[in-house]
C-alpha cells in the first residue's frame, strides 16, 4: 500500500539537496539559502502561528471536501441511475464545471464574510464537479451484466445501489475525488488570500506584503507539504476500500482503469 509514495520520495529528497547545495551561498533578497528558510519555518511553526493558520486551512479543506464527497456520492448515484435526467442535466453540468470557481471568490467573500463558512462553500463547490462526474460515469459504466444478475435475483433498487453500483463506481468516484484535492487545495490558498484574518493564505499573503520572504517561502512549503500529506492519506484509503480493484491481474486493471471525467450520454 506504501510502495507507490515511497517510491516517489526519491525525487523530492533530490530536490531538496539541490537546493541545499546550490542556495548554499545566495545573497539575492529573493531567493535566500534554504537552509535559511527551513530555519524560518521551524520558528514559525515553534511560535504558533503557522500551527494556527494551517489548522485553520486543513479544517477547511477536509470540511468542503466532506460536503463535496457526500453531496457529489449521492446526486451522481442518482443521475447515473437514471438516463433521462441525466440526458436532461448533462448541459447544465457541463456549463457548471467548465466555469472557474475562483471566480466566484471575490462575490462569495463579499456576500458572505471572510470567516470559515465562505471558505469551506468554496472548497465545496469546486471541488463537487469532479466528482459528481466521474460518480456519473463510474455508475452509468458498470458492467449490464452485472445489473442483470442483481435484476434476475430481485435485489431491492435501493440495496442494488449501495451494493452493486456503488462498489463499481468506486474507482471511478476516487478518481474524481483525487481531482477534487487538488482544487481544493488551490481554493482554499486563493480564498484565504482575498480575504481572511487567518489561514496558510493569508499567511502568504502578509509575509510578502512585509518583504519577510522567508517566511512566504516557508508557507509556500507548508502548502505544498500539506497537499502531498493528504494524497498519500487518500491514497492509502483507495487502496484500503478498493483492494479487490488492485488485486486484479494488471491488464484487466489497465482495461477497467478511469481515464476521464468526462462523460458520453448516450440513449
Amino acid at each position: 500500500m506504501w510502495k507507490t509514495p515511497l517510491k516517489q520520495l526519491w525525487l523530492p529528497a533530490l530536490i531538496l539537496v539541490v537546493l541545499l547545495v546550490a542556495t548554499a551561498g545566495s545573497t539575492d533578497f529573493y531567493f535566500p539559502p534554504f537552509t535559511q528558510v527551513l530555519a524560518t519555518l521551524w520558528t514559525d511553526i515553534l511560535d504558533g502561528e503557522l500551527v494556527d493558520d494551517l489548522v485553520f486551512s486543513l479544517c477547511n479543506i477536509l470540511a468542503g471536501l466532506a460536503v463535496a464527497t457526500v453531496v457529489g456520492i449521492g446526486a451522481g448515484l442518482v443521475i447515473g441511475e437514471l438516463g433521462v435526467l441525466r440526458q436532461a442535466l448533462m448541459p447544465l453540468l457541463d456549463f457548471a464545471r467548465a466555469t472557474p470557481t475562483v471566480a466566484f471568490v471575490p462575490v462569495i467573500i463579499l456576500s458572505l464574510g471572510i470567516g470559515a463558512g465562505p471558505k469551506v462553500f468554496l472548497i465545496a463547490l469546486g471541488s463537487l464537479w469532479p466528482i459528481l462526474l466521474n460518480t456519473v460515469s463510474g455508475v452509468h459504466g458498470v458492467n449490464p451484466a452485472v445489473r442483470e444478475t442483481a435484476r434476475s435475483y430481485r435485489v431491492p433498487w435501493r440495496l442494488r445501489l449501495l451494493k452493486v453500483v456503488l462498489p463499481g463506481a468506486l474507482p471511478q468516484i476516487f478518481a474524481g475525488v483525487r481531482i477534487a484535492l487538488s482544487i481544493a487545495v488551490v481554493l482554499m490558498v486563493v480564498s484565504e488570500i482575498y480575504g481572511s484574518p487567518i489561514g496558510l493564505g493569508n499567511f502568504i499573503l502578509q509575509s510578502g506584503s512585509s518583504f519577510q520572504v522567508k517566511d512566504t517561502w516557508a508557507g509556500t512549503i507548508v502548502i505544498g507539504v500539506l497537499g502531498y500529506a493528504l494524497s498519500v492519506l487518500l491514497l492509502a484509503a483507495e487502496h484500503l476500500l478498493l483492494g479487490w480493484y488492485y488485486q486484479r491481474p494488471p491488464r484487466a486493471r489497465r482495461a477497467a482503469r478511469p481515464r476521464d471525467y468526462r462523460i458520453e450520454v448516450t440513449s
